[in-house]
Formats: C-alpha cells, sequence, structure tokens
C-alpha cells in the first residue's frame, strides 16, 4: 500500500522532491496544453466536482474527481484556474492529492491506517540526540509538547532512545494510535495525514496537525529541527533547501485540505 500511495502521491516523479529528478521527467513527459478556458464547481451525488468547460475532471482511475465539501473542490478548482498555456500537475498539489485518495486510499482505508501507525511505531520525536547540548535542547523544545499532547490526548506514552537503535514501543501506545485513527474513515482526510507522515517522518506530528493540536507551520519546523541545526553549523546547501522547499509546498496542500473539512 505504502508503494501505492507514494506513486500516487508522486504522480510518477511530476512532484519529485528533486528538482533535477523532476525536470528530467518533465522534459520526458510532453505536459499537455490546456485545453478548457472556464473552472468551475459543481455538486453532485458524491460531494463536489471540479468542472472544466462544464464537463467533470476525472481522476487517471477515471473516477469523477469529488469531494466532500465545497470548499476542498475549490482548492482544486483554484489550481486548475493557475494553470498558464500548459497543465502542469508538479504544481496541483491538492489535486494530486484529491487522486491519491479516490484511486488509491479509498480502495484499503485500514492498509493506510496500518501504513501510518507503522510510522508511529519508529517516529521520528522518539529518537534523540545524546549531544550536543544544543541540539538536544532544540529538540526537547519542538518535540516534548507534541509527545506530552499524545499522552493526554491519545493515551499514548511513548518511550524515548537516543541515537538510530530501534526502541520497541509499548503495545498500550500503538493501540491507542491505532484507535485514533480507526475514526478516521474519509478518504481525503486519510490521505492528507498520509501524506504529512511521509514528508516529516513522524505519525504523530501529523495526527497533531490533523486534530487542531499544532498548526503545519509547527509541525514543519519540529520535522527539520535537527537539518536547521546542522545548517547553522555548516550553511545551508541550495539543492536540498529546493527540495525541501517543494516538499513543504505538499505539506500545506495537505493542511489546507484538512482546514477545507
Amino acid at each position: 500500500m505504502r508503494d501505492l500511495l507514494n506513486d500516487l502521491e508522486a504522480q510518477k516523479y511530476l512532484s519529485d522532491p528533486d528538482p533535477i529528478r523532476r525536470a528530467q521527467s518533465q522534459m520526458k513527459t510532453q505536459l499537455p496544453k490546456r485545453f478548457y478556458k472556464d473552472v468551475s464547481v459543481a455538486a453532485v451525488e458524491e460531494g463536489f466536482a471540479v468542472h472544466l468547460d462544464g464537463k467533470p475532471v476525472r481522476t487517471p482511475g477515471k473516477a469523477i474527481l469529488a469531494l466532500p465539501t465545497e470548499k476542498a473542490a475549490g482548492l482544486v478548482a483554484e489550481e486548475f484556474a493557475a494553470q498558464a498555456e500548459k497543465i502542469d500537475p508538479s504544481t496541483m498539489p491538492v489535486y494530486r492529492l484529491a487522486n491519491t485518495a479516490i484511486d488509491g486510499v479509498m480502495t484499503d482505508l485500514q492498509a493506510v491506517r496500518d501504513d501510518i501507525a507503522k510510522f508511529a511505531s519508529s517516529d521520528l520525536l522518539c529518537y534523540r540526540a545524546d549531544a550536543p547540548v544544543a541540539l538536544v535542547e532544540h529538540q526537547v523544545q519542538a518535540w516534548d509538547p507534541v509527545l506530552d499532547w499524545a499522552r493526554s490526548a491519545l493515551g499514548a506514552h511513548l518511550v524515548l532512545a537516543q541515537g538510530v537503535i530501534h526502541v520497541e514501543q509499548p503495545r498500550r501506545a500503538m493501540d491507542a494510535v491505532r484507535e485514533h485513527l480507526a475514526l478516521r474513515r474519509e478518504p481525503l482526510r486519510l490521505a492528507a495525514m498520509h501524506l504529512m507522515t511521509t514528508l516529516t517522518g513522524s505519525a504523530l506530528l501529523a495526527i497533531a496537525v490533523e486534530a487542531g493540536a499544532i498548526d503545519a507551520e509547527t509541525a514543519w519546523s519540529a520535522a527539520h529541527v535537527d537539518e536547521d541545526w546542522q545548517a547553522e553549523q555548516w550553511g545551508q546547501d541550495s539543492e536540498a533547501m529546493a527540495r525541501r522547499a517543494y516538499r513543504k509546498r505538499d505539506m500545506m496542500a495537505a493542511a489546507r485540505l484538512l482546514e477545507a473539512f
């Protein structure tokens, strides 16, 4: 399931975070010309569909691209309206995420929940540096509030480890995470959570954003504590920053979609 979701989310590397790979892919793939003038949102049996010149947009799997709220459909409509002479899916993160939900997540909700829970079993926030002191403090400030929230709100008390050696999380903690995820039954919601989880390396950050405990900017910063500390010491790499910018764009798109419910 993770491979399927990753393929759908990446749309065959059209949104690859590596600018070089993305450019190479787009050179091989001829982008279609914009063939429509008007973009609108219309109520349909499945929810709200995006229409191009009065005709509904369909997913790669040929399903009607219908979203549960008018606001959510409006986000996709905005992306279509913003296209210039050619349609570039790499600039349409909400559209790609909706395709993922309809063509992938909807077919097996439980598999997606299980995948998110797997991240929680080795969550980024649980693996701490033992030095230097400044980095340890940054991790504590950014990560401990989320772990405290998970303990109080979800009943998930996760244990910490130093370094990269795997630590087994308590069964009760993992059960609490799974119980929380079991209440998430909307494919688009799960697709957004899955994407945020893979982008940050932390299921807890994604779950906290979805629950409204923290905002997406805070989660994004927390996910990059180590990277930011390294940049402070050794300087920034331009290619790495470009990759990060594209990944953040997708993260914020997932957050906007969650807010549109």
